[in-house]
Formats: structure tokens, sequence, C-alpha cells
């Protein structure tokens, strides 16, 4: 059998061999930027990062295996065959993002389109390497060519993991990061047809190239468009506001006069109701706390929890610290947000801190009278963290001995486990803990978790003008019918992040 690719190489312009060692840094970087745009949109749309990335990236690589076994059956047309991969994986993997986001609302079993795509483009990844060996093995000896192939392959790799987090996502998001590097894939092959033009026929590889290369461009031109719509599908409402910051994707919908606030696609308020979670909230604890001249409110950057927190005159200042500029930056300057607030985030008293609260924490920043902590649920390793023991012991340190804190803390109906493992928690960081819910119709049963230095009574002074909390409610908050009882729960802990699994595990039956 005829070794059609050494007669290319050996007989191909000088240059060809250039293009095909460039095209290992270009293929090493597009095939990584796939990966992780698989995994992140995994973990932005099914939770529970650690896992979706482990279960991502294992079949990703054991996609390359099968692509790299199957390149031995290519004996003929290798350089052509390479190219017509790169064209391939060009439209799957430049197509990924939208392809998920648009199907994930829409299909029955979206974990199957996920890890089908994730399969298709990893065998294809696979496939390039070898080729892209055997392709140059009579211009290189072998122990250079492959020192070399690997060495373009890794650095592409660096380059794919340092632009990604910190460039790509933060200005282009994921749609357009997709985009961006099925063109790269184009041009190596483009490139590579330039090269062959006056050797043989190529006008369907440069049709197909043209075609491509068009399907990109005009995904990337719509791309903003393709997010709402797939938005859209998923809220089943009107989508007029949508921006991925470097940490989470913020959505504002509207139906009428209901204004809802998602992050990663979880609820986080509607405006129908959210005064019943945040009065729930902020006057259990600042109706404890005789004097409450300083308060710490960790999380909360759409400012209703600062809300109702400036409205007790005794109040002198508050500290807010959310991750997310953009969230604070949003409720504070958009004049609906900012109304919907009473302008918290701008007022005199109040002090925004952007930093990662599970840091900030274990600076020195004096005591508190009060500590409210406004997470959202632990639907992955990087909030459960600020929910552990460790977290906890470091919030208590900036506690005053008479000061009381809260933390909001699921549903103790739908999420029984979870809901108690933070009472479990924050008992092992040294505190006395008592359990609160309140029915918020956006949410359901919703719970709460007071903690203190000291054993926590039921007294407690609120304020007249209240839309929900009255003495008597306040008091019927603490009382768990046999259906939320108290049960035993691990506690949660960075080393093992159990609330994170019991959060996705009782999440998943209820909403299954």
């Amino acid at each position: 059998m005829a070794d059609t690719a050494g007669e290319e190489a050996a007989g191909a312009p000088p240059q060809l061999a250039l293009i095909l060692l460039f095209s290992v840094f270009v293929v090493a970087t597009c095939g990584l930027i796939y990966e992780l745009l698989a995994g992140t949109l995994a973990s932005y749309l099914l939770g529970d990062s650690v896992t979706q990335f482990s279960t991502v990236i294992g079949t990703y690589l054991f996609a390359m295996g099968i692509g790299s076994w199957l390149s031995r059956y290519i004996r003929e047309e290798e350089l052509l065959s390479f190219v017509r991969v790169e064209l391939m994986l060009a439209l799957v993997g430049g197509w990924l993002p939208a392809a998920l986001f648009l199907m994930f609302p829409l299909a029955s079993d979206f974990r199957v389109a996920l890890y089908g795509l994730v399969l298709l483009i990893g065998v294809l990844v696979g496939l390039e390497i070898p080729l892209l060996i055997r392709i140059l093995r009579h211009r290189f000896a072998l122990r250079e060519l492959v020192s070399t192939v690997l060495t373009y392959d890794y650095v592409g790799a660096l380059i794919a993991s340092l632009l990604f987090p910190l460039v790509l996502v933060p200005r282009l998001g994921l749609i357009r990061t997709g985009f961006l590097f099925g063109l790269f894939n184009v041009a190596v092959a483009i490139a590579l047809l330039v090269v062959l033009r006056h050797e043989r026929r190529l006008r369907a590889e440069f049709g197909a190239a043209v075609l491509a290369a068009a399907a990109l461009l005009a995904g990337m031109a719509w791309s903003e468009r393709i997010q709402r719509w797939s938005e859209v599908a998923f809220y089943g409402e009107p989508v007029i506001y949508a921006r991925s910051t470097p940490y989470q994707r913020i959505v504002l919908t509207r139906r009428d006069s209901d204004l809802r606030l998602y992050l990663n696609g979880n609820l986080q308020f509607s405006s129908r109701d959210e005064y019943r979670y945040h009065e729930a909230l902020v006057w259990p604890v600042l109706g404890r706390v005789e004097r409450p001249r300083r308060v710490l409110i960790l999380g909360g950057g759409d400012g209703l929890a600062a809300r109702e927190v400036l409205r007790d005159g005794q109040v002198e200042t508050v500290t807010l610290v959310d991750l997310d500029p953009e969230m604070t930056s949003l409720f504070r300057e958009t004049p609906q947000l900012s109304a919907l607030n009473g302008g918290a985030l701008s007022s005199p008293r109040l002090h925004v801190i952007n930093a990662d609260a599970f840091r900030w924490v274990r600076g020195e920043h004096g005591a508190f009278d009060a500590i409210v902590i406004d997470f959202p649920d632990p639907t992955e390793f990087a909030l459960g963290k600020l929910y552990t023991e460790s977290f906890y012991r470091e919030v208590a340190r900036l506690l005053k001995p008479g000061g009381v804190m809260t933390v909001q803390s699921t549903s103790p109906l739908v999420a029984p486990r979870s809901y108690w493992t933070v009472a479990t928690t924050l008992e092992a960081a040294g505190l006395h803990a008592r359990g609160y819910h309140a029915y918020v119709p956006s949410f359901g049963e919703w719970g709460f978790t007071l903690a203190a230095h000291q054993p926590i009574g039921d007294a407690v002074q609120l304020p007249a003008g209240l839309r929900f909390l009255t003495a008597a409610s306040a008091r019927a908050m603490f009382d768990f019918p046999p259906d939320m009882v108290r049960l035993a729960t691990p506690v949660n802990r960075l080393d093992n992040q159990a609330l994170v699994r019991s959060f996705a595990e009782e999440w998943s039956h209820y909403e299954g």
C-alpha cells in the first residue's frame, strides 16, 4: 500500500511542516477549550461543579483514547483526513455551548445529549495528534518529532487554561468562546488547503471550509440571541437582563409586575414575595440584639437584606461582603432594582466589599452585633465551603459575645437532611443553633438557622410596619411539624462537603 502521508509530507512545500507544527499548538488549545466549555456548562446547568467536571473530563479523555485507537485505521490521505477532522471538530466544538444551552430546556434527558457531544468531540480531538505525528514523521527524527509535538501540545493546553477563566469567559461568554475556537480549527484547515492547492483538486474541502466558517460566524453574530432564546425557553418568562460575569450568570426576568433574579439558573427572589423571605431572614436576628449598631451581611448582593437591616435606626454601620461587583453595581445603579432595595446599596451607613467571604472572614475586622448570612444554596463545592465548620468558626470569631447570626439554610421540607446539616455544623463550630422556617410562595417552605455564643431565647422585638412578621408568627416559625423534625446529620467539613451531596440528592428527588 502506498505511503501517501509520507509522499505528501516529503513532496509538499517547505512551509507545510511549519503550519503543521503550529497546528499542534492550535488544536491543543482548542481541544482543552472545548473540554473546559463542556465542564463549565455542565456545572452551570446541572450544579455540583466537582462531579460535573470530573465526569466530563473522564468521558472526554476516554473518548480521546478511542480517537487515538481509531486513527490506526486511517491509512491513506492522512493529511486530508486531518483537514476533514478539523472541519468536523470546528462545527461540533464551536457549536457545543450554543447547542447545549438550546437543548437544556427542551431535552428530556439532557445528560445524554451532553455526554454524546463530549464523546464525539473527544474522539475527534483524539484523532488529531496521532495523525499529525504520522504526517510529520518523514521530516523529523522520531525523538525530535515526539518531543516537539508534545511540547507544542502542552504549551497550547497551558495557554487555554489561562485564557479561559481570565479572558474568554468574562469578556466573550461561553457561546462566543465556542464559536471563536471553532474558527481557529477552520483556520488550520484552510491554511493546509491553501498550501496543498496546487497538488490536488480540493474544491469540496474548500467549499466545506467556507461553509463551516460561515456557520460559525453566523453563530457568533447571533450568539446573544441564541443565549436569550435558550433562557426564555428555560425560565418561561421574558428575560430583561442577562450577563455572564467571572463568577456567575445573572438573569433577570419580568412578567407583569413580578421581577425575578436567577443566578446560574437558580431562583434568588421574586419581587412579589421577597419581603417574606427577607423579613424572616433579618428580623429574628435584629430583634434579639439589644443594640445592633454594627451589622455584617455575607452575600446578599441584591441589597434586599441590607434594606431590612437599615430600617433599624439603631444600626450605625453595615458591612456587606459579596463576591461579584457586577451584582452589587447592578442593584445599586439600575433605578428599578435600587427602588426594590430602597437604595440600600447607596446608603452612607453601608459599606460594600467585593471579596470572597471565605477569605474575608479570616481577616481582622472587629466584632459585629449581628451577622446575616445570605448565600445561594450549596449547589456546588465553591458554595458548599461557605457552609462548612471551618467557615462558621471564623464567622463566630467576628460575632460579639451577645450577638446573634442567621444563615439561610434551604428547605426543611424538601431537603431536611441538608437543612439540619447546617445546624449540626454550626454547633460543631462551637455555637448554639436554633432552626426556624417560613412559607415563601416562590420557594415553598423555607428554612433559616439562628446561631449565637449563648442559648437563644424566644424574646424578640419587631418594628412596626412589617408586611409579614408579627409577634405570633415569629414565635410560630420555631415550631417544626413531624415532616420537618430534626434529623441526625453529619458535620459539613471542607474535606467531605456532605451538604453539597445531600442537597443535590434531595432536590433531585423533589424535582424529578
